[in-house]
């Protein structure tokens, strides 16, 4: 295992977890998506194709693990999910950007270091 794969490995496998922790919460009926929807005004018909996306998402990056380019594209929608859930929150002047910041630094974090290791091997 090579000095770059643990920090890649790491990572990846954090922010697949959580990001299949908000898959299970939007796909379960749980009442937080709902909440957030009601404050960012976004349609309850969105909670679970929203959560099919999160699903996808962390199905790509741990079968990214096996297959690199994979686990990239994953990261990156990743970063564009949550670039667009930034936009949800600012068109409402909604500033509770802490679950926000946490999943897109995941991704974000994700998604370079995976550039990262490709670009070692």
């Amino acid at each position: 295992m090579s000095t770059p794969y643990l920090p890649y490995l790491v990572v990846t496998l954090l922010t697949a977890t959580a990001t299949a922790g908000a898959a299970v919460a939007n796909l379960s009926g749980h009442a937080y998506p709902r909440t957030q929807a009601d404050r960012l005004g976004i349609p309850h018909s969105w909670i679970r194709p929203l959560g099919t996306l999160l699903a996808a998402a962390a199905f790509g990056l741990l079968t990214g693990l096996a297959v690199p380019p994979l686990g990239t594209v994953a990261a990156a929608g990743l970063v564009l999910y949550f670039l667009a859930a930034l936009g949800a929150h600012l068109k409402v002047h909604d500033i509770q950007l802490g679950p926000w910041s946490a999943y897109f630094t995941l991704s974000l974090a994700t998604l370079l270091l995976n550039v990262t290791y490709q670009a070692t091997r």
